[in-house]
């Protein structure tokens, strides 16, 4: 596996870090875009692990920082679910650019929502696979506690999340609560991959409940059994990468990854390919 850092510039004109992670020898059947969890960063063991799972399947992967997290640029509490969808196409554009359109989006956990959001403004994209995902932008502020008060009464306050200290704004609140995602779910038009575990103790497995009645088909449920929110245990984050490996083969257009890619080398935008009839149902988004 090759692995190297890159960095892009977003719609606001901070500079994203990333690492793309790219098999040795070989093309890569497809490139994979990856989001991170709320407050997380890219070098957290989820999406590395899955990361060296997917290149070990033979495909290539970019993980970034949103803004203002990791090693990205930016004021975190300037940022929002909105920047967050902003950020995971800046990134898309980054691939499409310097190599080929992603294929395949994953997400995790808040970082889902924003890759079910963005995807429909990304054609090359054929599925979507979200890990441990709420059901609704606005489920996080579940975790925010007593600080809600203090945020409406102050305009901010700081807020301990999955161990981090990071102050929020009115204004997250305000643009989480505004968003349809529900519509966003159903109107999806990928394939669309939902893993949870039922030992999640932060997010319940009944958000992929939800998640699965809102999607239409192609749909499908993993469950990830005793699997942690974060997926700290590397078999879990191993296990996830093999699942998708084999998940989105059904609906990958190799044409789309030219020969330059597997070396790392940058390319030329390519267009996305029609479906053929074979992918999907001829009535697919018809089905409930």
């Amino acid at each position: 596996m090759k692995s190297e850092r890159i960095s892009f510039l977003n719609s606001r004109n901070l500079r994203l870090a990333g690492r793309l992670d790219l098999p040795a020898r070989h093309t890569p059947k497809a490139f994979v875009l990856f989001a991170h969890c709320f407050t997380c960063s890219k070098d957290f063991k989820a999406p590395v692990g899955v990361a060296k799972a997917l290149v070990k399947s033979g495909f290539a992967v970019l993980r970034f920082d949103f803004t203002g997290l990791g090693e990205s640029e930016g004021d975190f509490s300037k940022s929002n679910f909105t920047t967050n969808i902003e950020d995971v196409l800046s990134a898309a554009r980054y691939l499409e650019q310097e190599y080929s359109a992603p294929q395949v989006l994953i997400g995790h956990s808040f970082g889902a929502m924003a890759m079910i959001c963005a995807a429909r403004d990304l054609p090359a994209v054929t599925s979507v696979v979200s890990i441990a995902a709420p059901a609704e932008p606005r489920n996080v502020l579940e975790h925010f506690g007593e600080a809600r008060e203090t945020i409406a009464r102050e305009g901010g306050a700081l807020v301990q999340v999955m161990g981090h200290r990071v102050w929020i704004e009115n204004q997250f609140i305000d643009d989480v609560v505004a968003h349809d995602f529900k519509n966003a779910v159903r109107d999806l038009g990928k394939a669309f991959l939902i893993l949870h575990s039922p030992a999640d103790s932060v997010v319940s497995i009944e958000h992929a409940a939800t998640l699965f009645q809102a999607a239409r088909h192609p749909k499908s449920f993993i469950t990830l059994d005793a699997a942690d929110h974060l997926l700290s245990d590397r078999r879990d984050s191993a296990y996830v990468g093999e699942i998708v490996s084999a998940w989105v083969s059904r609906y990958l257009r190799p044409n789309l990854v030219a020969d330059s890619a597997g070396s790392g080398e940058p390319k030329a935008p390519m267009q996305a390919a029609p479906m053929s009839s074979m992918e999907y149902p001829r009535n697919w988004q018809e089905y409930p």
